[in-house]
């Protein structure tokens, strides 16, 4: 079965969401369901969602970052099938239609990502030029029992290096994750967003992630010691 769920957590998104929305339901494989985590937000995420057909389930939480909102999610999700996304970012309409393709003929594959461009907040028409391996939320489709087994999407300091931490856990673990050569998401490039631009506070999440990593490698290797 090609059941998906899509899990998108959110912070004061209202102003990019409803177009994020939009890709989803443009996509050729209709999800069986769409979770949006309100991670604390402040501004009315609840009206910016309303006017789309898609089967949409808001959940509310107190902001503890992106890592837990996907997480909830996720939880509140039952299909063979998870998609994730970005409430900023994009997706191509055929994205989940080759995703689910792909898993069908990689049985031994547990998840796989997509190539994206990027684009500058308000321009999705006119993407950059350059296409990078997007090892990300709004690139991922995994099956269901990854999540159980990986486990949550964990917070470090600053907001940012969840999902390269996550990634990192997964593939420890013995799970394989593949990278699709095409381009089926596009990136939002926006002023406050996470993602945007280099921060010394936020920034500080990729050194706890790098950390951690090397704590679990020499743990590792102590336990076959």
């Amino acid at each position: 079965m090609d059941e998906y769920g899509v899990v998108i957590p959110a912070f004061n998104a209202s102003g990019t969401i409803a177009e994020t929305l939009r890709s989803v339901a443009a996509q050729t494989v209709r999800p069986e369901l769409v979770v949006i985590v309100d991670d604390g937000s402040t501004d009315d995420l609840a009206a910016a969602i309303g006017g789309t057909d898609l089967p949409l389930k808001l959940l509310r939480q107190a902001n503890a970052g992106p890592g837990s909102a996907t997480t909830r999610g996720i939880a509140a999700l039952s299909t063979p099938f998870i998609a994730t996304l970005d409430a900023d970012d994009l997706w191509l309409p055929t994205k989940i239609e080759r995703q689910l393709a792909y898993l069908r003929g990689s049985p031994g594959t547990s998840g796989v990502f997509c190539h994206l461009r990027t684009f500058r907040n308000d321009r999705p028409d006119v993407p950059e030029d350059a296409t990078v391996p997007g090892w990300s939320r709004t690139t991922m489709l995994i099956r269901s029992e990854v999540a159980e087994s990986v486990g949550p999407v964990v917070d470090p300091p600053g907001g940012r290096g969840e999902m390269i931490d996550w990634i990192a856990r997964a593939r420890e673990a013995g799970l394989a994750f593949d990278m699709m050569e095409e381009v089926l998401a596009l990136r939002r490039i926006r002023p406050g967003s996470l993602s945007y631009g280099r921060d010394a506070t936020r920034d500080r999440g990729y050194l706890e992630v790098a950390r951690l990593a090397m704590l679990r490698r020499a743990r590792n290797k102590a336990g076959a010691g």
